[in-house]
């Protein structure tokens, strides 16, 4: 299977630029770039289905070029709806170092900045020199201007199309950079700088997009309850991942699979086999977590997130030191306790119970577990015999429900 073919198979090819594309990409070793822009100081795991596809042409002896948007970054790429935020200069200094650095430490890339090539520019320069090439109704006629001529679009914005173009022509001129990667969205952008190219240096260069990867409903990927799971291990721990990669829809998995792994067709096809037949074993739901988490942290880091999961899962939690139970507990109010108390009122105290008397049909009921122990008695103390690893308080409620203190 040529790599054009790999792609294909794996539903990572939405449009290319030209036919002549497949053949280079096949037989020829490509510099390309793809870019992203410093809205923040970590990539996100919608990042990383874009990536991928530069890790797999690296694979093949292209060469990634990643471009963090130093400039582009300040004025901000129109969104379908409405104007994007402005971020402050230093905002953006501050991101993309976190941005570069991480590029460098997951995907090995080569990573430049356009602010080091556009901040010398002079409006008189950018508008003869890179304007005059620019039809306005070209660029009106570029679906997300076009979804923005209702709602209004700011010329700044309007000009983001004409600053990407000149990366893709820069990058050309002093990297032999051929080829821009992107998601599907940017393909406006990408088709500004090939015309860009074409018109300005009787050039010819190439764009290729992949779909963005979502849910059955459209949903981008790693978008959940309005957060965005980082790269970043501080900001999103392995734990967190895999907790989302595990509970992923059953229908989407294979997908997710093809375009998120670098398991080869024959292994894939193998485990849809046994996913179909059995479910509700989420052996294909694990091996994505654990193709993806290794890549991103190593093996270590995934070897934590299982560790996590099943002390969660058993209550177990003896098994597990204080830095691990923070990433398992995790967004969840940790109060300070006092100990030697009456187990009523820690229950209530802790949010447990509503009131007393709701604490003692919870006893009653046998729904209340501390350290393995089910809770019986309604004057029993909690003292620091209760506590795990001497510092946390950990009160399971039923089957699931979990709450945890800190002793003062």
């Amino acid at each position: 299977m040529t790599l054009y073919e790999d792609l294909k198979w794996r539903g990572l090819i939405q449009d290319i630029s030209d036919e002549e594309l497949i053949n280079k990409l096949n037989n020829e070793k490509l510099t390309f770039y793809i870019g992203t822009d410093p809205t923040a100081d970590s990539m996100h795991i919608g990042h990383y289905s874009s990536f991928l596809i530069s890790k797999r042409l690296a694979k093949y002896g292209h060469k990634p070029i990643l471009l963090v948007g130093g400039a582009t970054g300040l004025i901000g790429d129109p969104k379908p709806t409405a104007e994007r935020p402005m971020i402050t200069k230093e905002e953006v200094e501050k991101n993309i170092e976190g941005l570069t650095k991480q590029a460098k430490e997951i995907f090995g890339f080569e990573v430049v900045n356009n602010y080091d090539w556009i901040k010398d520019i002079n409006v008189i320069d950018f508008l003869r020199d890179y304007g005059k090439y620019f039809n306005v109704g070209y660029m009106l006629a570029k679906d997300k201007v076009k979804s923005r001529m209702e709602t209004g679009i700011t010329y700044a914005e309007f000009s983001y199309m004409i600053l990407q173009a000149l990366d893709f022509m820069h990058l050309y001129q002093t990297k032999n950079c051929v080829l821009q990667v992107a998601g599907s969205d940017q393909w406006g952008n990408i088709t500004s700088g090939i015309e860009l190219i074409r018109r300005k240096l009787d050039k010819t260069a190439y764009g290729m997009v992949m779909p963005l990867v979502t849910d059955s409903n459209g949903v981008k990927f790693g978008k959940t309850e309005g957060n965005a799971l980082w790269l970043d291990k501080n900001k999103t721990s392995s734990y967190e991942l895999y907790q989302y990669l595990i509970n992923l829809e059953d229908s989407m998995i294979i997908s997710y699979l093809k375009k998120l792994t670098f398991l080869s067709k024959e292994e894939i096809e193998e485990i849809e086999k046994r996913h179909n037949e059995k479910p509700e074993l989420r052996e294909a739901h694990k091996v994505l977590a654990r193709e993806i988490i290794t890549d991103l942290h190593g093996k270590e880091e995934y070897e934590k997130a299982i560790k996590i999961s099943d002390a969660l899962f058993k209550g177990n939690f003896s098994e597990l030191n204080n830095e691990e139970l923070e990433e398992a507990f995790k967004g969840r109010e940790i109060k300070n306790i006092e100990l030697n108390r009456n187990v009523l009122d820690i229950l209530v105290e802790m949010n447990v119970a509503t009131s007393k008397r709701q604490a003692r049909e919870f006893i009653s009921n046998n729904s209340i577990e501390i350290k393995g122990q089910k809770i019986n008695q309604m004057d029993q103390i909690i003292d620091e015999n209760n506590l795990t690893n001497g510092t946390y308080l950990i009160i399971k409620r039923g089957k699931k429900n979990y709450y945890v203190a800190k002793k003062v």
